[in-house]
């Protein structure tokens, strides 16, 4: 099985979902495509002159999170292999379809458009990452699981509760395992490597974004929808740590 493009999902709430539209594309210089669904909650955020990489949708309940699409030639074989990884069909469309992995994280197996080149860096930082937050008691388990879908390499982090799934060269989105501190259902956010935080920051709260906390090599943020997402220091061109640090 060869997954050949990921797309990150940001979920926010329906009835903020123009707010996050609004936010999220000047954030990565894009424009809305046509809204789909039944109730028009899917939209994807378009570059110019590169494919795809990043959606929204508008959910009911809760601030949303994020999830990972896997998109696939062969989407019947990805939905195989993650059932008998461990995950949970959710919803079967026939051509694309919803799971869950074993800890409880939702994430889409959906057919692959051909997508092969990877949104630019816009305005120092690139939306590069789904970081998956899971409960320490499922943390082992979990990390088998998506090393085994993706098949992406198994890096160690810049601290002992993290783990990289690095995905091909070319790829627009990695992942991100975070252990927690504290038992709690698993969740999911989306990561941007900034060439400079506290400038990206800056340009964030501009746009209506405030900032929730800071971490070692990282700022929490909040986007004018609700939801949390991180401004990380790593290289957004590559993706990697910058001479002499070690961040997640």
């Amino acid at each position: 099985m060869t997954i050949r493009w990921t797309h990150a999902f940001a979920d926010r709430p329906a009835a903020r979902l123009g707010e996050a539209c609004a936010f999220w594309t000047a954030v990565t210089g894009t424009r809305l495509s046509a809204f789909r669904g039944d109730d028009g909650e899917f939209v994807t955020l378009l570059p110019e002159g590169t494919d795809p990489s990043v959606k929204l949708q508008g959910v009911t309940g809760g601030d949303g999170g994020a999830h990972l699409d896997l998109c696939a030639e062969d989407v019947r074989e990805v939905v195989a292999l993650a059932r008998r990884l461990g995950a949970g069909l959710v919803a079967d469309h026939g051509d694309w379809a919803v799971l869950c992995s074993p800890a409880g994280q939702l994430f889409c197996a959906v057919p692959w458009q051909g997508e092969a080149v990877r949104p630019p860096v816009v305005s120092g930082s690139r939306l590069d990452q789904v970081c998956l937050d899971i409960p320490p008691s499922r943390y082992d388990a979990e990390s088998a699981f998506w090393a085994g879908l993706t098949g992406w390499e198994q890096v160690a982090g810049s601290r002992p509760e993290f783990t990289v799934l690095r995905p091909p060269t070319g790829f627009p989105v990695r992942l991100l395992l975070q252990r927690l501190d504290e038992e709690r259902p698993a969740s999911a956010h989306l990561d941007l490597a900034c060439a400079d935080i506290a400038a990206v920051r800056v340009r964030h709260e501009e746009l209506g974004a405030v900032a929730v906390r800071e971490g070692a090599h990282w700022t929490v943020m909040r986007d004018p929808a609700g939801g949390t997402y991180c401004l990380t220091g790593r290289d957004p061109e590559t993706g990697g740590l910058p001479a002499g640090a070690r961040v997640g």
